[in-house]
């Protein structure tokens, strides 16, 4: 393509990407993603893929804070389960556009799309292509000490979408990492009940010649465990996710597989709400986003992640009631109503002997 074409397609598919819903929209290519992980590898979706068109959606920003101070759980699920869909759905807009320009191009889903040719095969929750690598290496955001994806509008309430083209697109820069609100306060580590992100030792991706540094990752079955409600009381039982699970959270990573087995079938008798959604590895095949605290946490500004810290802290112990609705009370509330209940009930958040 002549250079001229180029930057026009570009400006074209960035603005398309804008008018579709997308709040932030970068462009990455093979080039500036050189020498990065597998997930960064174009062609694994698409042989002789030069570029990929990424993009971030803001979270509704009002209804963070009722549902971290457990007040509304509702609303940030919908809105979550609503913004994944769009980015799903501005990725195919967006493809199906380059196609019919002539360019063969793939369409990404947002989330719940995993590799099976690992050792592990979907069981490893490997992405086709890293949403957040392709979003940090073309200027969407900046990697936090979280390693998720921060923006210096939305900070890292952000959902993210992709899509490879063989188009041939002008690459968008990364962010001066001078202009990274990070300053590893971690608030996010503090809000993580799983113990997810390790705490000292960091990691360093490098794409195009360009490093990019985070909190080395546990095993992802910990934020599996927590956010997806298996269970959510943090170890200092003064306060928990929207879980009213309380099965232990093991320390190391290898006794996660028999935790798992342990409460999964707790996990699949308790009612759930009408507000999940389906996630093909989950008991039962329904899910609720019960955390996402390290990500909701994480504010531009540090006063707003002190305030949202203190929150969490104080949001009480989440309980269920016979009704199935869930509740946030004190913790000796929590002890009472889990006292109060036949041992086949408490069964259903508590091991039981």
């Amino acid at each position: 393509m002549e250079q001229n074409k180029k930057e026009q397609l570009t400006h074209r598919i960035i603005d398309l990407a804008k008018r579709l819903g997308a709040d932030l929209v970068g462009i990455a290519t093979k080039d500036t993603l050189k020498g990065g992980p597998p997930s960064t590898d174009l062609t694994y979706v698409l042989p002789g893929a030069n570029s990929a068109v990424v993009f971030a959606i803001s979270l509704d920003q009002s209804i963070i804070e009722p549902f971290i101070e457990k007040s509304d759980f509702d609303s940030f699920n919908v809105n979550n389960v609503r913004t994944n869909t769009l980015a799903s759905g501005i990725s195919l807009d967006l493809s199906k556009y380059l196609e019919m320009k002539g360019f063969r191009s793939v369409a990404l889903n947002a989330n719940i799309d995993y590799r099976k040719d690992t050792k592990g095969g979907v069981m490893d929750e490997l992405p086709p292509i890293s949403h957040r690598y392709l979003a940090v290496r073309s200027g969407v955001g900046f990697l936090g000490f979280s390693g998720n994806l921060l923006t210096k509008q939305f900070g890292a309430a952000v959902i993210l979408g992709s899509l490879v083209t063989q188009a041939e697109l002008i690459p968008t820069d990364p962010i001066n990492p001078e202009n990274n609100y990070c300053d590893q306060c971690k608030v996010c580590t503090a809000s993580c009940a799983s113990g997810y992100m390790d705490p000292k030792e960091m990691i360093t991706v490098t794409m195009g010649g360009m490093d990019f540094s985070y909190s080395r990752r546990r095993h992802h079955w910990r934020c599996d465990y927590v956010c997806g409600g298996f269970s959510g009381l943090h170890q200092s039982k003064k306060w928990s996710t929207w879980s009213p699970a309380r099965f232990a959270i093991p320390e190391k990573d290898e006794e996660f597989a028999e935790a798992f087995i342990k409460a999964a079938p707790a996990y699949k008798k308790r009612p759930k709400s009408d507000v999940g959604f389906y996630h093909f590895l989950m008991p039962g095949n329904v899910i609720e986003l019960t955390c996402c605290f390290c990500q909701l946490v994480c504010h531009p500004d540090k006063e707003v992640r002190k305030k949202r810290l203190k929150m969490i802290r104080n949001s009480g112990v989440t309980i269920q009631r016979s009704d199935g609705s869930l509740a946030s009370v004190s913790p000796d509330d929590a002890e009472k109503w889990l006292a109060s209940l036949d041992k086949e009930t408490r069964a259903l958040y508590m091991e039981v002997e």
